[in-house]
């Protein structure tokens, strides 16, 4: 039987209940070939856009990364300023980064380091929002809603909520990150959630020849319900329910199970969490998913940011360069690219508890793959690593630089809450054309 669950009355809240209307457990998943629907093709050619076969792993520092003990260290600067875990020699010829980053060091030639990513947002959730979204919204820092739709949420919307080929969803979310969501667009254009119950409905219960007869009987129920329904509910849940049974009929579920890797590919990754996320990612966006998002948190370091970064970078270290290396062993470079970013950086000078406070005038970003120049910095700090002293990269630049590699059209236009039709990105430059 199927299910709906209607846990938000109106579709319009950022929870995993979006996910999980149609309890598809019910209907089943093992055996099927890939499917042949083209769904998503159709909505990405409807809104006018070539769809490209690439894909952004993005993964999210959440608290705000200091820019200087990452990838800035900047050990010419005076002590109270300058890294306090040091530096470290890449392979890139004069380039060096955080001290406690000696793999990610080995594989900087395949790597890009911002050194003049900036807004002016130093509130968690508001700078979370303007680098999520590129748009600022001062009033979420007081309780206030999203306003724009995420970048993934933008992706999901013009390429179709679905690969057409294995049915994997066009964007995942692997953990929570605030303004995620898909706002305006509505919440058919939200993350599918990897986790709960949204993962739990990949399962086997009915057999593929009972699809059709179940999917009419919902159909009859959905228009019966359409007459009666005041608030546009039907209209939410037909995308949701595309979106069920292009998953259902794919080979979506393969893609989460990383006990299907290989075990010499699983043992390059390790156990810890945040690198089995990263190889779930990669086999994601190998499955034809365009966007995946992990948050990586703890980085809100007021105080004793020397031990708590110890603690803190030897797994993403190591998650990162595996990551790189396997997307590059794959050939899949030019065609991935992974943006490693937060929401701000950190205050140049280091406070009296040892730590470092909000500071989004210059920020943590990097990125690996896609189709511009790897080995590379980007822009230059001034000798204090308070603001850049090359033109600051922001995150509308950012948001225009993942629309190219995606293929996305920066002039799109899509209807607000208000009624109104708005462009996606009303300003930025691809980094790219800006170096």
């Amino acid at each position: 039987m199927l299910t709906l669950s209607t846990n938000c009355r109106y579709l319009d809240c950022d929870k995993t209940s979006r996910r999980n209307f149609l309890k598809v457990g019910a209907l089943g998943y093992g055996g099927f070939s890939l499917s042949n629907l083209l769904a998503a093709r159709s909505l990405a050619a409807e809104a006018g856009q070539s769809v490209k076969s690439t894909s952004v792993v993005w993964l999210w520092l959440g608290g705000g990364p200091t820019h200087i003990e990452t990838f800035d260290p900047k050990m010419t600067a005076p002590s109270e300023y300058r890294s306090v875990t040091g530096d470290t020699e890449t392979n890139i010829p004069g380039v060096r980064i955080g001290g406690h980053f000696n793999e990610i060091a080995q594989v900087a030639d395949k790597m890009a380091f911002v050194r003049s990513f900036a807004h002016n947002n130093s509130g968690h959730a508001g700078g979370t929002h303007f680098v999520m979204t590129g748009y600022d919204n001062r009033a979420i820092d007081n309780g206030g809603q999203p306003t724009r739709p995420s970048i993934g949420s933008i992706s999901s919307k013009i390429r179709g909520a679905n690969d057409s080929l294995t049915g994997i969803p066009s964007y995942v979310r692997l953990s929570n990150i605030l303004a995620d969501g898909p706002a305006f667009l509505g919440p058919a254009y939200g993350p599918f959630d990897s986790n709960g119950q949204a993962r739990k409905n990949l399962t086997l219960g009915t057999k593929v020849d009972r699809f059709d007869d179940r999917r009419e009987l919902l159909g009859n129920l959905d228009r019966f319900r359409r007459d009666t329904d005041s608030h546009g509910l039907m209209d939410g849940l037909d995308a949701f329910e595309q979106q069920a049974f292009n998953i259902l009929q794919g080979s979506a579920a393969d893609a989460f199970n990383i006990e299907k890797e290989s075990d010499s590919t699983r043992k390059a990754y390790g156990k810890d969490q945040l690198a089995q996320q990263m190889l779930m990612a990669r086999r994601l966006v190998e499955a034809g998913c365009g966007f995946v998002t992990i948050n990586y948190g703890g980085w809100d370091m007021h105080g004793t940011i020397e031990k708590n970064l110890k603690r803190l970078v030897p797994a993403l270290d190591h998650a990162v360069a595996a990551f790189v290396h396997d997307v590059a062993s794959r050939g899949m470079t030019e065609n991935v690219l992974l943006v490693i970013t937060g929401e701000f950086g950190r205050t140049p000078r280091i406070n009296r508890t040892g730590g470092r406070d909000h500071w989004a005038p210059l920020s943590t970003l990097a990125l690996s793959g896609g189709s511009f120049r790897m080995g590379q910095v980007i822009g230059e700090s001034m000798p204090k690593v308070d603001v850049p002293k090359s033109k600051p990269i922001t995150p509308r630049d950012l948001m225009a630089t993942i629309f190219q590699h995606l293929g996305l059209d920066p002039q799109a236009q899509f209807v607000n809450q208000a009624g109104r039709p708005v462009f996606v990105l009303e300003q930025g430059q691809p980094i790219s054309e800006l170096v």
